[in-house]
């Protein structure tokens, strides 16, 4: 009786001990994001989401209405700054290290198997980069590593309060990005070959279903009374983006945007789907497989598949704590994944000025031979990733902009035009430390608030665009340039600031005639 009660008394002592490094590691990824977030400014989609915030709605043009939301609620804690864009990725991001560790213990792994799990996702690059932004990926992939965890806790224990809680998650994760139907589509296709099969009989399960249905039914009303412009914006992501993604450039960043993590990622899918001593969860294996398909079939972006990753990541731990006895050999395996993930870490996170991220980037395309962190969306190649240019010249864009609303009189009859969201979005959020009004843009949400006519005559127009509209130009007699963004860096490096005055016809009628088109 006294070895049992001491037993129970160790194995208690070493899940709290567990739980301390898992905490502290958890901890250190929070660190890492907050410690680097000041080096470059708000990204364009930063900032449209933070613009979304200021009218919150059940729906957006492009994502569903949780951003909007959660935005929100950050600048009302934190102001319009970029601590409140930056502080809920990086808190969420010790989250994910939690749950990964938590993975690694649902799928059998011991105190090694957890440790490395949370070192691993620490250690991958689309980890780093997804929560230093404030954008819909970071909350796709907690919502995929939470209904995968609890997905796991239901198949272990069998208490149907997981799945409820996993319908809770599925419901909300839509809710954010559409994105998380695919692990659903996934999961209901592996299903009727596991031993839950029956579940399809089961009224808790249909009882899940209509759970995570109601959730997301205001966002599928507003779709409707919207016209579904989801299906707008999916089609113009067909058409410029989706377009340019091959099968084999998918694969390959499945494998660079999970370095160096893709050490334990290969692995753990191998193990999930062939090892013998798992059997059980083989099932889960194929639903990583049929997701990676799904995404191949549909020329789905890189990114859309990162949320099955710390599960890969967690199952890759487990295997090498099965095949992996030494100590020396163990201790191997963390130091090789920080070593790493210190060389790469500018990949991730902008851990260095611009500029000398330049000069880190132009040395590992030299070492690699390869230079696909710095490929656009565009298919074209820039000094800095996409990402970190994006995240440059607001500030500039946004003074050169006060500077003319100052020059624009009377102020009353001006309004700011914006040609991307990007910029619309610098001008709302940036702007109201010069007390700028919103900027009307047809980018993006900004559609939804663009007026159709206006209640007095216009005669002062602020032009925000890469260059001078023949329209815009026929239109006034007095043009100015007030100012371009400078910095080379920038993705708007060139974008230029007009202050148009002097309308040698009605303003108000050439815009009616441009929004009833």
């Amino acid at each position: 009786m006294r070895n049992r009660e001491e037993r129970g008394r160790q194995e208690l002592n070493l899940n709290r001990r567990i739980n301390l490094i898992i905490l502290s590691l958890s901890l250190f990824g929070v660190l890492i994001h907050l410690g680097f977030y000041q080096n470059l400014g708000f990204h364009r989609d930063e900032l449209l989401y933070f613009s979304l915030g200021e009218h919150p709605d059940f729906g957006y043009f492009s994502v569903p209405p949780l951003i909007g939301f959660l935005a929100a609620i950050l600048t009302k804690l934190f102001g319009y700054t970029l601590f409140a864009a930056k502080i809920l990725p990086a808190l969420l991001g010790g989250v994910v290290i939690y749950l990964c560790a938590r993975l690694a213990k649902e799928l059998k792994g011991g105190f090694f198997a957890q440790i490395v799990a949370a070192v691993g996702i620490i250690c991958s690059i689309i980890f780093l980069r997804a929560f230093s932004l404030f954008q819909p990926v970071f909350l796709d992939i907690f919502f995929w590593t939470l209904s995968l965890y609890l997905l796991l806790r239901y198949h272990n224990s069998n208490l149907k309060k997981y799945l409820y809680l996993f319908g809770l998650t599925i419901g909300i994760g839509i809710l954010n990005k559409y994105n998380l139907l695919f692990l659903v589509i996934a999961v209901l296709g592996i299903l009727p070959f596991t031993k839950h099969r029956k579940l399809f009989l089961n009224r808790d399960f249909y009882l899940t279903i209509l759970l995570a249905f109601l959730i997301v039914l205001p966002n599928i009303i507003w779709q409707i009374t919207h016209e579904f412009p989801v299906l707008s914006h999916l089609a113009q992501l067909q058409n410029s983006q989706l377009t340019k993604m091959s099968s084999a450039t998918f694969l390959i960043e499945q494998l660079l945007m999970n370095y160096p993590a893709t050490l334990l990622v290969l692995p753990g899918l191998l193990f999930l789907l062939f090892n013998k001593r798992v059997k059980e969860y083989h099932w889960l294996g194929y639903v990583m497989v049929l997701v990676l398909l799904l995404y191949l079939i549909l020329q789905g972006k890189s990114y859309y598949s990162a949320g099955i990753y710390p599960t890969l990541v967690a199952a890759g731990a487990v295997f090498f704590e099965r095949y992996i006895r030494n100590y020396v050999l163990r201790s191997i395996i963390v130091s090789v994944l920080l070593l790493l993930t210190w060389s790469a870490l500018p990949m991730g996170i902008a851990s260095k000025s611009p500029e000398k991220l330049v000069v880190y980037f132009d040395e590992m395309a030299k070492v690699t031979k390869n230079d696909a962190v710095r490929r656009y969306e565009n298919n074209k190649y820039y000094p800095l990733p996409q990402d970190y240019a994006d995240m440059l010249g607001w500030d500039e864009l946004t003074e050169i902009t006060n500077k003319a609303w100052q020059l624009a009189e009377p102020k009353e009859q001006c309004i700011i035009y914006a040609e991307n969201y990007g910029q619309a979005g610098a001008i709302t959020i940036l702007g109201k430390k010069y007390h700028l009004p919103e900027a009307i843009s047809f980018s993006d949400n900004f559609r939804y608030r663009i007026p159709k006519t206006f209640d007095r005559e216009i005669t002062g127009f602020i032009y925000i665009n890469g260059e001078l509209g023949k329209d815009i130009e026929a239109l006034f007699q007095d043009i100015q340039e007030v100012g371009r963004v400078s910095n080379p860096l920038a993705r708007e490096f060139g974008t230029r600031v007009y202050l148009c005055r002097k309308p040698l016809y009605s303003f108000n009628k050439f815009w009616e005639s441009r929004i009833s088109k």
